[in-house]
């Protein structure tokens, strides 16, 4: 995990398409270099719970992994938990890993873990955000979304946070 500076804080309100909220640290870095993870506070600014720890900011990932979750992924997954008793124990187990991690900086007692964590899969974004993070073996479906996925970075980097005229809801350069 790296602390954050000004590029990466415009890069990720540049992905984002708004500012970011109770962003701590870039958590992993696409292939271009630019953050698609960043950690957040367990708070908003507000003082309102944020459980996401780990939150998934490049638009290409993020349209990439929408489509699996239409092609009925999760489902699917969630199925297999029901089947498999050594899956269902590594996903219980990476449920464990995450809120651990996230309450590492304030515990948000009763708050389970995100993305439907342990007892289905309810949101891949977050599984992959957890995988990219923690590094693989930890997320047995954020390992495995990620192993569906095509390089979403080939084509460039998502955003240019180094353009002057550069704004959320402008992706990059013309």
């Amino acid at each position: 995990m790296t602390d954050l500076d000004p590029r990466d804080r415009t890069a990720v309100g540049l992905q984002l398409g708004r500012t970011p909220r109770a962003m701590r640290a870039v958590a992993h870095r696409c292939p271009c270099g630019l953050p698609d993870v960043v950690e957040t506070a367990p708070r908003l600014e507000d003082g309102s719970p944020f459980p996401t720890l780990y939150y998934l900011t490049c638009p290409k990932l993020a349209a990439r992994i929408g489509t699996l979750e239409s092609d009925g992924v999760m489902r699917d997954m969630t199925a297999r938990l029901g089947e498999d008793a050594d899956l269902r124990e590594r996903y219980e187990a990476a449920a464990a890993d995450y809120v651990s991690r996230r309450d590492q900086q304030e515990v948000l007692e009763g708050v389970p873990a995100q993305g439907g964590m342990p007892v289905r899969v309810k949101c891949l974004h977050v599984l992959v955000a957890h995988s990219l993070a923690v590094g693989e073996g930890v997320n047995p479906f954020g390992d495995e979304a990620l192993g569906m996925l095509p390089e979403w970075w080939a084509a460039g980097p998502c955003v240019d946070p180094d353009d002057p005229d550069a704004r959320p809801g402008k992706r990059t350069r013309s």
